[in-house]
């Protein structure tokens, strides 16, 4: 794993417009810096991030497995006891998932460790799987890449193939908060790729979501939702009036019901009890736990439920050297092993691996200059060099 200055498109902005890439920009800061990028080897992808990717997503479903069973599990997670019969029914009826992110500290020194998943509401779908795969066409054509470079990117083709497979009848329907660039332009990219599947889609706004009295979930002509795709958190969305409707609702979604157990920190404590030692996981307890005296006092202290960095705090020689401020934490938290992210030149890249349905399939780079990535990280193309 390299970081090679390469210098920028002098056109890439032009090109982002094309490309339907609105949020390369954020809040007048950037968000895709293609400045430089990171070179993996072929070997490096599939040894050390795509196999391991799929081996820990593999551990998680049979966790999932083993929690929809045992409310002991649950209730450690703190997912409300109303959401138990949504999340088990799920489970048991193989309600498809879509997609996820597992989020690895890796250095290419050593086995990558697995800092958490985000199995639920993840983004920087669109900018891997398209804009970044432009890049590397555009990087060839151009001689600013060698000849013969790839990149591990099947997540378009795949999610295609996915939502073929699981949205094919009936309405698909696309929903994500219309204020937040971000969110509606990776509700806008699936819908496309549905779109793209066969399927008959509409692209709404979380707030036109409606229920109708035969327990369907619909969008504002009241037209029943056999799919909904949305990008909310499920435990905002059992929060909600409207939560009370889901363990009964035809209305299937993706992500499904059953994604609460992998989308919360408590999953790493869980994971590390069953499988101790394995060479992708990091110890980590509940923070109530009085095996947390066994983490030292070098340690990252994460709340159950926390996104984009919030609320996360990290701890070497017993103090704290770093911290996000955030809504989060009264769920409770855990303590993870310190894994640092490797420091290239003062910035700090977290690499994503992609899960479509249950397959890994792509690797994308988020790069902050602090040890935690916030909501503020670059996003930051990468490629394999040829042999």
């Amino acid at each position: 794993m390299r970081r090679v200055a390469l210098g920028e498109r002098p056109d890439w902005c032009a090109r982002a417009r094309e490309a339907g890439f609105t949020f390369h920009t954020l809040d007048g800061a950037p968000y895709w810096d293609e400045s430089h990028a990171y070179a993996f080897s072929l070997r490096e992808i599939e040894e050390e991030i795509e196999g391991p990717a799929g081996e820990l997503h593999d551990l998680c479903l049979a966790f999932t497995a083993d929690a929809v069973a045992d409310e002991r599990i649950l209730t450690s997670l703190r997912i409300p006891e109303s959401a138990w019969d949504a999340v088990r029914d799920s489970w048991r009826r193989d309600d498809p998932s879509l997609y996820g992110r597992l989020d690895l500290s890796h250095s290419g020194n050593g086995p990558a460790k697995l800092l958490e998943y985000n199995a639920d509401t993840p983004t920087a779908l669109y900018e891997t799987a398209v804009f970044q795969w432009l890049w590397l066409e555009e990087s060839l054509r151009e001689g600013r890449l060698p000849p013969g470079s790839d990149q591990f990117n099947a997540v378009h083709e795949r999610l295609i193939e996915r939502l073929r497979a699981i949205a094919a009848t009936g309405l698909t329907g696309f929903a994500a908060e219309a204020e937040a660039p971000e969110d509606i332009g990776t509700a806008a990219y699936l819908q496309d790729c549905a779109v793209q599947a066969g399927c008959a889609t509409l692209l709404l706004d979380l707030s036109q979501i409606g229920l109708r009295p035969d327990g369907a979930f619909c969008g504002p002509d009241g037209q029943p939702l056999a799919t909904l795709f949305k990008l909310y958190p499920w435990e905002w969305a059992f929060a909600d009036p409207f939560g009370g409707g889901v363990a009964a609702s035809p209305t299937r979604f993706l992500e499904p019901p059953w994604k609460m157990v992998l989308s919360n920190k408590g999953l790493l404590a869980h994971l590390w009890a069953r499988e101790p030692g394995h060479p992708n996981l990091l110890p980590c307890c509940f923070e109530d736990d009085p095996a947390c005296a066994a983490l030292g006092k070098n340690y990252v202290r994460k709340p159950l439920l926390s996104r984009e960095g919030a609320n996360v705090e990290i701890f070497a020689r017993g103090r704290q050297v770093a911290g996000e401020a955030g809504p989060y934490g009264a769920e409770g938290f855990v303590r993870q092993a310190l894994a640092e992210l490797p420091d290239f030149d003062g910035r700090r890249p977290l690499v994503g691996a992609w899960m479509v349905g249950d397959a890994a399939s792509g690797l994308c780079i988020r790069e902050s200059d602090g040890p935690i990535t916030g909501n503020g990280a670059l996003f930051v193309p990468h490629w394999i060099e040829p042999d």
